[in-house]
């Protein structure tokens, strides 16, 4: 027998002395990044092995007297060794994508980290990087491990939204998630596509999920799609044209087809009629 519940967070909170060790690394990280005299790419280069438990990055990958491999990870560290896939699509904006890059590469290696799996530490941090690389970050955005994007700069995320594991957001064309959207575990959003006879060609079509949306788990939202205020798209469905508000969609292709049993309960505080 099923049972409903109301879904919210539970507080949770470490020990007191791991708070002030999250506080504080949080805080001196913020301080570092928003310095425009330090350098980005070092900053995020001695965190990044600092979560793995190592320091003095640089001078390891200078150290001869250290087998090759300990001197490749060292140099990995470094986002001006590595490269990411989105710095190969040829409509990048080169300037834009090297302020952002470092933060993203140290989002990537910290979701990789023995500290990759703790919840406290990576909402926290995942949303102050993405507070200074995402186009837009609302207010009590949560983030959990794994979630992935193109760029950054296109992707506009509203208030109280929830991005769970593995979600991917192509943002190549622009995304934009409004207020208290759910985007579910493996879930993709995308907005850009290729040329059906040409797949060297790329057209580059904003994506629009509005308030309340949820995208559950696997389904997938093709470029140039607008979801509707309080629509939702099933599990493992394909949206690959706009979808009604406050209507379920489900199937490859998705079609609405239920409305749902009662106005979402955020639309009618905000005043907002059924569609």
């Amino acid at each position: 027998m099923s049972t409903g519940f109301h879904a919210v967070y539970r507080p949770l909170r470490p020990m007191p002395l791991a708070e002030k060790l999250f506080d504080r690394f949080l805080g001196e990280l913020a301080e570092k990044l928003d310095d425009a005299s330090l350098d980005r790419n070092a900053t995020c280069r001695d965190a990044i092995a600092e979560l793995y438990g190592l320091s003095g990055a640089k001078a390891g990958a200078e150290d001869e007297r250290l087998p090759l491999g300990v001197r490749a990870l060292y140099a990995s560290f470094d986002p001006r060794n590595i490269t990411l896939e989105p710095e190969y699509y040829s409509e990048i904006d080169v300037a834009r994508y090297a302020r952002v890059k470092p933060l993203t590469w140290l989002w990537i290696m910290f979701d990789r980290s023995p500290l990759g799996q703790n919840a406290y530490l990576g909402h926290r941090l995942r949303r102050m990087l993405a507070e200074r690389v995402f186009k837009r970050c609302g207010r009590n955005v949560k983030i959990w491990h794994f979630v992935e994007y193109s760029y950054g700069y296109n992707l506009s995320v509203g208030d109280d939204v929830v991005l769970h594991r593995y979600a991917f957001l192509d943002d190549r064309g622009g995304i934009e998630l409004g207020n208290k959207v759910s985007v579910s575990d493996y879930a993709n959003i995308y907005s850009h596509t290729h040329d059906i006879n040409d797949i060297s060609t790329v057209y580059l079509r904003q994506t629009v999920i509005e308030d309340h949306v949820r995208i559950t788990y696997h389904a997938t939202v093709l470029a140039g799609t607008r979801v509707g205020k309080d629509g939702m798209i099933g599990a493992m469905s394909l949206a690959t044209k706009d979808a009604p508000g406050h209507y379920v969609s489900v199937g490859i292709p998705s079609k609405a087809v239920r409305a749902k049993d009662r106005p979402c309960p955020y639309c009618e505080a905000e005043g907002v009629s059924r569609a």
